[in-house]
């Protein structure tokens, strides 16, 4: 059972990229999936969550408007399409899975698994 967060670069401010996490061993679909970031020097962050089966989404703030979460099911993946990128969005991404419908309930790190490796975006001139 693994999470694969691929996609991650380096892109200039107002750039965009699109993160994939592919699940390996399980039906991503029937999980709650969020993706969180850890900058240098700071805590894990809640970025997004997709319910399951992709009936709600949920973004944080900081990112609402520029990032968006989805799921394809036909490849068993949930992708984060992140636009208009700024330094401030620098970070390790990851993304970690809830058997149950978490989304709306909590954005704690301890509630979802983090079954992989992250991926580094770094945003910069």
């Amino acid at each position: 059972v693994q999470l694969q967060a691929s996609g991650g670069g380096l892109v200039q401010p107002g750039g965009s990229l699109r993160l994939s996490c592919l699940g390996y061993g399980f039906r991503l679909d029937h999980s709650a999936v969020a993706w969180f970031r850890q900058a240098p020097g700071k805590g894990r962050e809640w970025v997004s969550c997709i319910s399951i089966f992709g009936a709600s989404k949920y973004y944080a703030d900081s990112v609402k408007g520029r990032f968006t979460i989805s799921r394809d099911s036909a490849v068993n993946a949930v992708y984060l399409q992140m636009n208009d990128l700024n330094p401030e969005d620098t970070a390790v991404y990851y993304c970690a899975e809830a058997p149950t419908d978490v989304c709306a309930r909590t954005r704690d790190q301890n509630d979802y698994d983090f079954l992989g490796q992250g991926t580094l975006v770094t945003v910069s001139s």
